[in-house]
């Protein structure tokens, strides 16, 4: 405690770092980053971008480089975007950051920071290009989990030559985080081709009844493979989900 405090007198610690160690969180403008949560439960904290101001995005992101080398926002808009880099450059010049295109994550990491690095495969699905959203989020938690990520995109059920001829890069992979909307029928199809596991994602979109992912949804939960499944449009669960089962086979691999 003492020579935490002495830290904080000599300005070598912030004082949210030191909140962080000693509380497990950091108290920020925008309210209180959980700066443990990997710690404590093996799966990095993220920042929702829904409902919250650009300004507040970007205060819990430069309090998430602070306290633990790393921020993650998820569900980000241009405008949120935008505020966090210009208050990661202010705060954090040397932090780079990366917007990951149509999924709307950013990522940003301190110039320290050590990324894990896990000896395990994620294989993110996606039955059409209107499942990129959550299936990106999904990618970038597992792959800031430490995980190889790959992406095999648009061989939904309409046409199955389309997940025929990917059969090969399916079974490579350790885990499957699988995407789709409408009936939510390919994680059932690949569920029943590979003995990794399975996890359904699926997407709001279709149309009328049992549309905006409820369809897709229900489908996979009944599904007669062996299947888990998350919540609609849930990328950041299936990621993350997935990240955990990849470190589990890369710990095993270790020995």
């Amino acid at each position: 405690m003492r020579e935490l405090l002495e830290a904080v007198a000599a300005g070598e610690v912030s004082v949210a770092e030191a909140e962080s160690r000693l509380s497990g969180y950091a108290t920020g403008d925008a309210g209180r980053f959980d700066a443990a949560r990997e710690t404590r439960r093996g799966v990095p904290e993220a920042i929702l971008g829904d409902a919250k101001t650009p300004a507040e995005v970007a205060s819990l992101a430069t309090t998430a480089v602070e306290t633990t080398g790393r921020a993650i926002a998820t569900r980000t808009d241009a405008d949120q975007q935008t505020a966090v880099r210009e208050r990661l450059a202010e705060d954090h010049p040397d932090a780079g950051v990366t917007v990951h295109g149509r999924s709307g994550a950013v990522v940003a990491h301190a110039d320290d920071f050590e990324p894990p690095d896990v000896d395990a495969t994620v294989g993110v699905v996606t039955a059409g290009t209107s499942d990129a959203v959550p299936a990106g989020e999904a990618a970038v938690l597992a792959r800031e989990m430490g995980a190889t990520v790959e992406r095999v995109d648009d061989v939904g059920v309409a046409a199955l030559t389309r997940i025929v001829d990917q059969l090969d890069r399916l079974r490579e992979a350790d885990v499957l985080v699988v995407a789709a909307g409408r009936e939510g029928a390919l994680p059932t199809v690949v569920a029943g081709l590979v003995n990794a596991p399975v996890i359904g994602l699926p997407v709001s979109t279709g149309y009328g009844h049992g549309g905006e992912g409820e369809a897709a949804l229900s489908g996979m939960l009944q599904s007669c493979t062996v299947l888990s499944a998350v919540n609609v449009d849930a990328g950041f669960v299936a990621g993350a989900q997935a990240g955990l089962v990849a470190r589990a086979v890369g710990d095993a691999r270790e020995g």
